[in-house]
């Protein structure tokens, strides 16, 4: 698990190729901007985040697919730890289009090829 602030398409290919289905998991703080990949459950790297002061609220669950970089596939908001009923979230997705939009830039400023 790593807490990245700039990440190559190379290193997450590499990571993907771990997983069973070529994805990187992927936790985004829409607050402070921190995303944490490589590890094989949104829980496992939403606890990271809570442990280093994030607050759960700003936590959401995504999937990245490297070979699928520079398309609307290249992100999928698709995670458990997404449903907050209190939050308006009733899905594994991301229903609020301004939070997509927030961990939309986020992932563009973190990812480089």
């Amino acid at each position: 698990m790593r807490l990245v602030k700039n990440i190559t398409l190379r290193e997450l290919n590499d990571m993907s190729e771990q997983m069973y289905e070529h994805i990187v998991k992927a936790v985004v703080d829409v607050e402070t901007r921190d995303v944490v990949v490589d590890a094989e459950y949104h829980s496992d790297q939403e606890l990271f985040l809570l442990d280093h002061g994030s607050n759960q609220e700003n936590l959401w669950g995504i999937n990245l697919w490297p070979d699928k970089y520079g398309t609307p596939e290249f992100v999928e908001f698709d995670s458990m730890i997404n449903l907050r009923p209190r939050q308006n979230n009733r899905s594994r997705g991301v229903e609020n289009s301004k939070i997509r939009d927030i961990i939309m830039q986020i992932v563009n400023e973190v990812v480089s090829q």
